[in-house]
C-alpha cells in the first residue's frame, strides 16, 4: 500500500510550483510578527540526491528544477526558491545535486519561535526524516498517518499555522479523505492556511474531490494550476495544483507572475496554468 517513494519525482514540475509557492506563502505570514507552526502531512524523507538511482531512473527533476537552475531572468518568486535550491548544493553550487522536501525548504526559512510538525508513515522515508532533523528542537517527527494527525494537531497554542497537505494519492480513497479531513480541519481551527498538493491523473477524479471543497461553505479558496500538456486518459500525470485555503493577501498576484514564467518554460506549447478564485470571501 506504501509503495510510493518521493524520490522518483523529486524537482520536477510538480515541485517547481509547490516549493515555490510554499517558501513565498511562508514570507508572507512571516510579515506578521507572530510564531506560527507548519503542518505536513505526508512529509516524505527531507531531502533526495538526484544522482541516485530514483532520480536517475525518471530524470523528472530534468524537466522542471534543472531548466530554471542557470536562468537569469526569473521573476522573484522563482529566484528566491532556486537560491533555496542552491543553498542545499553549496559544497558544488554550480551543479544540481540534492533536492530539499517540503520541511527542508521551510526550515530554512523558520522563525525562531516557529515550530515544525512532520509526519510521515513510510517506514524508510520516517527514518530518513527523523535523522534530518534529529538535532533540532524545534521540529516534531510523528511516524503515523498525516491526515488523522492533522486533526489532532489544530487548532495550534499559536493560532497561526501554515499546513501542507501532500498525499501520494496511492488509493482512490484518498481523494475523498483528504477533501473531508480539510473541511474537518477548517471547522476546528478556521484561521489556518491550508495547502494542498494535488496532482491530475484523472481530471475527474480530481474535480470531484476539489468540488467538495468548493462546495463546502468555506471562504477564500484559490486555484494554482499548471498544466504541462492537456488531459489525457492515458497513464501518467498531465497537471498538478495547489488549492489553498486562506491565502495570505498577494499570494495571488505572486502566483499569476510565476505561473506566467513557469507555462513558457515547463509547460508544453499545449499547456495551460491558472490562478482563480474558486470561492471568495
Amino acid at each position: 500500500m506504501l509503495s510510493y517513494r518521493h524520490g522518483y519525482h523529486a524537482g520536477n514540475y510538480a515541485d517547481v510550483l509547490k516549493h515555490a509557492m510554499l517558501l513565498q506563502t511562508l514570507q508572507l505570514m512571516h510579515k506578521k510578527d507572530k510564531p506560527l507552526v507548519y503542518i505536513d502531512t505526508h512529509a516524505g524523507a527531507g531531502g533526495y540526491a538526484l544522482t541516485d538511482e530514483f532520480a536517475q531512473k525518471t530524470g523528472e527533476y530534468l524537466d522542471g528544477v534543472a531548466k530554471l537552475w542557470d536562468k537569469t531572468d526569473l521573476p522573484k518568486s522563482l529566484q528566491d526558491y532556486i537560491d533555496a535550491v542552491r543553498h542545499f548544493n553549496e559544497d558544488n553550487p554550480e551543479e544540481l545535486n540534492f533536492y530539499p522536501g517540503s520541511p527542508a525548504f521551510i526550515d530554512m526559512d523558520l522563525g525562531p519561535k516557529d515550530r515544525m510538525l512532520l509526519h510521515e508513515l513510510h517506514g524508510t522515508d520516517h527514518l530518513l526524516l527523523d535523522e534530518y532533523f534529529e538535532q533540532d528542537k524545534q521540529v516534531k517527527v510523528i511516524k503515523g498517518d498525516g491526515l488523522k494527525g492533522l486533526i489532532a494537531a489544530v487548532p495550534p497554542l499559536e493560532r497561526r499555522a501554515l499546513v501542507l497537505v501532500d498525499p501520494s494519492y496511492e488509493i482512490k480513497t484518498d481523494y475523498q479523505t483528504v477533501a473531508d479531513t480539510l473541511i474537518k480541519a477548517h471547522k476546528r481551527f478556521a484561521t489556518g492556511v491550508f495547502m494542498l498538493w494535488y496532482p491530475v491523473v484523472n481530471r475527474a477524479q480530481t474535480e470531484e474531490m476539489l468540488s467538495r471543497l468548493a462546495t463546502s461553505g468555506i471562504k477564500r479558496q484559490l486555484r494554482i494550476e499548471q498544466a504541462i500538456k492537456p488531459d489525457s486518459n492515458e497513464f501518467g500525470m498531465t497537471a498538478a495544483g495547489l488549492w489553498v485555503i486562506n491565502p495570505p493577501w498577494q499570494l495571488d498576484e505572486i502566483a499569476t507572475e510565476m505561473l506566467d514564467y513557469l507555462g513558457k518554460t515547463l509547460g508544453q506549447a499545449d499547456g495551460h496554468v491558472s490562478v482563480k478564485w474558486e470561492v471568495g470571501e
